[in-house]
């Protein structure tokens, strides 16, 4: 694939061992790629909630949220981007168990960087064609809503509202999972970084802020789930 010199396609990177990330790391900043490198699956789910990335390159194997769990949670929030798995496992279960939890490619350690960069590219290639463009521009039709989450706009015909940007990122966390209950541990880790007592008070805080927002469309509804979080109704 040829890439551009005026344009950086955007790559996550989520890998525990301090030694191979940083090899992935250079190795994808040498070929123009601008990479963000986390080292457990948590930190990469929290990273990716907020920044748009074009390729995503998972460890199967990581602390706090492995690589398919991650990758399952990821496609809630981006069905499209492409992900590359990376295992020292060989398992014929495994390789399967990749490619249903979305995988583009799985790359099995220990592999050259050669070889790496190519599969990279093969993939890029096949998601997007020779022009890369960012599939996910951060526009969300919400109800009647436009939800502009880079901008921090929400849009009622010609009625629009400026949100902070924690508005912002609690507004998108209950849309990727509407209709479905959030857990407020998950929302809370993802958004704040922590789920203590006082963002958890905080995060309530938002939740009230965001329904007098939504409260001129009837069909939406953010629900308290007593015990267990919340859950953005939309009655499609």
């Amino acid at each position: 694939m040829e890439t551009s010199t005026e344009i950086k396609y955007k790559i996550l990177l989520a890998e525990d061992d301090d030694n191979l990330g940083f090899i992935i790391k250079e190795c994808l900043e040498l070929s123009n790629y601008e990479v963000a490198w986390e080292k457990n699956g948590q930190l990469a789910l929290q990273e990716f909630f907020k920044q748009e990335y074009d390729l995503c390159v998972f460890d199967v194997m990581m602390p706090e949220k492995d690589g398919f769990t991650l990758a399952e949670d990821v496609r809630k929030i981006n069905h499209n981007i492409p992900i590359i798995f990376l295992t020292a496992k060989t398992m014929k279960e495994d390789r399967i168990q990749g490619f249903k939890s979305g995988a583009d490619d799985y790359i099995t350690k220990p592999f050259s960087t050669e070889e790496f960069i190519l599969r990279v590219e093969a993939v890029m290639k096949r998601s997007y064609g020779r022009g890369v463009e960012n599939s996910n521009k951060g526009i969300f039709q919400i109800g009647q809503y436009e939800f502009d989450f880079n901008n921090m706009k929400l849009k009622l015909i010609d009625n629009v509202k400026t949100l902070t940007r924690k508005e912002a990122d609690v507004l998108k966390i209950l849309f990727v999972h509407k209709n479905e209950i959030l857990p407020r541990e998950t929302a809370l880790k993802i958004v704040w970084g922590n789920d203590d007592y006082f963002t958890g008070r905080s995060m309530d805080v938002f939740i009230t802020r965001l329904r007098k927002y939504l409260s001129e469309d009837p069909k939406i509804q953010i629900a308290n789930i007593h015990g267990i979080g919340f859950k953005m109704i939309i009655d499609e």
